[in-house]
């Protein structure tokens, strides 16, 4: 994977990830972002309360948290889409 900074990848979530997404699921889903420093929050609000996904970016990883707050929504596909979109985006 090639390495982005947190900020690099704020910018390329904000700019694709919402597409991407709504590619593979037809959802119109409205995402948001939230980032500071090396931390970077993904939240879709017309689903969820809350934040879905904090991303933290190392020079060697970026780590992807799923929220452990019960809600109405299975996280999964989301969670599975984002890694795809990760992978695809860095390699």
């Amino acid at each position: 994977m090639k390495p982005l900074t947190a900020a690099e990848l704020f910018d390329l979530l904000k700019k694709e990830l919402a597409t991407y997404i709504d590619a593979k699921i037809d959802s119109g889903l409205t995402v948001e972002y939230a980032h500071v420093q090396d931390i970077i929050n993904i939240s879709f609000p017309e689903i969820i309360d809350g934040v879905a996904f904090t991303l933290t970016v190392t020079d060697e990883e970026v780590a992807i948290e799923k929220s452990k707050e019960e809600f109405n929504y299975d996280l999964t596909l989301l969670e599975t889409h984002l890694t795809s979109f990760l992978k695809e985006k860095c390699e």
